[in-house]
C-alpha cells in the first residue's frame, strides 16, 4: 500500500513549535472545554433553544457555502423534519439535518473511519446517484476570480489512491490519538484538513469536512457544536477560510506544506463558538441571576458588605450584583453607609 505525505503525521507534528498566538488560542479552547459543563447546568432550559437554532443556521449556512438555498418560509419546516423536501435543494437541506442528527445520537467517542466517513456522505448527500461512494474520476479544486475567471487552485488525490489516502489519514489519526502527544483539538484540525485536501468525493467535500469538524470536538469533549453553528461561523469567515486552506495546501503532496495558519484559523474559530456560548448561556441565565440577588439581598438581616453578598452568590458576577444593589437602591429599599473597603449596605426598614 501506497504512503502518502499528509500534515498528519504523529511524529512530525509533535515536533512542532506552537508560536505564543497559537499557544494563546489553544489554551483559551482549552479553559471553555473545562467551563462548559457549568455553562451547560445554568440553563438547561435555554439550551433547547439553542440546540433547535444551532441546527438550523448550521444546515443552512452549510448548503449556502455550496450554493444550495430555499425559500425563508420553507427552511425551517424542512430542517426541523415537519414538512417533506420537494426539489433537490431541500434533500440537500434535510440530508445535512439527518447527518447532524446521527453525529449528536452518538453515545460515545467516535474515531474517523472510511466507514464513518462514507456514512456521513451518504446521508448529506442522500439522494445522489454517488452519495457514500468515494469518486470514480480525479477532481480539481477550482477559484472562481470576481471577474468570472475560472482558476485552478489545486489538485486533490488521484481518484484510484483517493481509498488508500483515506485509510491511511484514519490510522494516523488513532495513532497520534493513543500517542497522546500532540493536542486533541489541533489532530482534529488536522485530519480536516487533509481529508479536503484529499477530497475523496466528487461532491460534498465541503459539507462531509463540516461534519467531520462536529463530529470530531464532540468526540474529544468539545460539545460547543450541539449549542453554536460552527458552519455559520465558517460562513461568516468564508475568506479566510479558503485564503488559508490555499496558503497551508501549497507543497501538501510533497509533505512540505504549512499547517499554522490552519491551525490558528480553526483554534480561532472554536474559540469565537465558545465565546458566543456563553454570552448566549449568560444573556437567558441574567433574568433569573437577578431575581436570585435581590432575593438575596432582601433576605438579609444585618448589615452587610459587597464581599460578603458575592460570597453567597458564587455563580453571579460583581457587575451584576452592583447593578442590582444600585436598583434597589434607586428603589429606596437599601442604603450605602461609608467608602472604600469600610462601605456597608442596609436594608431600609
Amino acid at each position: 500500500m501506497a504512503e502518502f505525505a499528509l500534515t498528519l503525521q504523529p511524529q512530525t507534528l509533535a515536533q512542532i513549535s506552537l508560536p505564543l498566538g497559537a499557544s494563546w488560542l489553544l489554551a483559551s479552547c482549552m479553559e471553555a472545554r473545562g467551563k462548559q459543563d457549568l455553562w451547560i447546568r445554568q440553563k438547561p432550559e435555554a439550551l433547547r433553544m439553542l440546540r433547535e437554532q444551532a441546527i438550523v443556521q448550521s444546515v443552512e449556512s452549510s448548503n449556502r457555502i455550496e450554493g444550495v438555498t430555499v425559500p425563508a418560509p420553507r427552511l425551517r419546516p424542512v430542517v426541523i423534519g415537519r414538512v417533506r423536501p420537494r426539489d433537490r435543494s431541500e434533500e440537500e437541506l434535510a440530508g445535512y439535518r439527518n447527518a447532524l442528527s446521527w453525529i449528536f445520537a452518538r453515545k460515545r467517542l467516535l474515531r474517523p473511519t472510511p466507514d464513518v466517513i462514507r456514512r456521513l456522505h451518504a446521508l448529506a448527500q442522500s439522494g445522489a446517484g454517488d452519495a457514500g461512494e468515494s469518486k470514480k474520476r480525479d477532481n480539481e479544486i477550482i477559484e472562481v476570480l470576481p471577474g468570472g475567471e475560472r482558476k485552478l487552485r489545486f489538485l486533490p488525490t488521484p481518484a484510484r489512491q483517493t481509498p488508500d489516502a483515506i485509510a491511511q489519514l484514519c490510522r494516523n489519526f488513532s495513532e497520534a490519538c493513543d500517542d497522546e502527544k500532540v493536542p486533541d483539538i489541533l489532530l482534529a484540525a488536522t485530519f480536516v484538513f487533509d481529508f479536503l485536501c484529499i477530497h475523496p468525493f466528487r461532491d460534498g467535500n465541503g459539507r462531509v469536512a463540516r461534519l467531520l469538524t462536529t463530529l470530531l470536538l464532540l468526540s474529544h469533549g468539545f460539545e460547543v457544536p450541539r449549542y453554536i453553528s460552527l458552519e455559520r461561523l465558517v460562513e461568516e469567515s468564508r475568506d479566510d477560510y479558503y485564503r488559508v486552506l490555499a496558503e497551508c495546501s501549497r507543497g501538501w503532496h510533497e509533505g512540505k506544506n504549512e499547517i499554522l495558519p490552519w491551525w490558528n484559523y480553526f483554534l480561532g474559530l472554536v474559540r469565537r463558538a465558545y465565546k458566543e456560548f456563553e454570552t448566549q448561556v449568560e444573556s437567558a441565565a441574567r433574568p433569573a441571576k437577578t431575581a436570585l440577588i435581590r432575593r438575596t439581598v432582601l433576605d438579609q438581616v444585618e448589615d452587610f458588605t459587597l464581599a460578603s453578598l458575592a460570597a453567597q452568590l458564587p455563580n453571579a458576577s460583581p457587575q451584576l450584583i452592583k447593578k442590582v444593589l444600585a436598583q434597589l437602591k434607586a428603589a429606596g429599599k437599601v442604603r450605602l453607609t461609608g467608602r472604600g473597603r469600610g462601605a456597608r449596605w442596609q436594608i431600609v426598614p
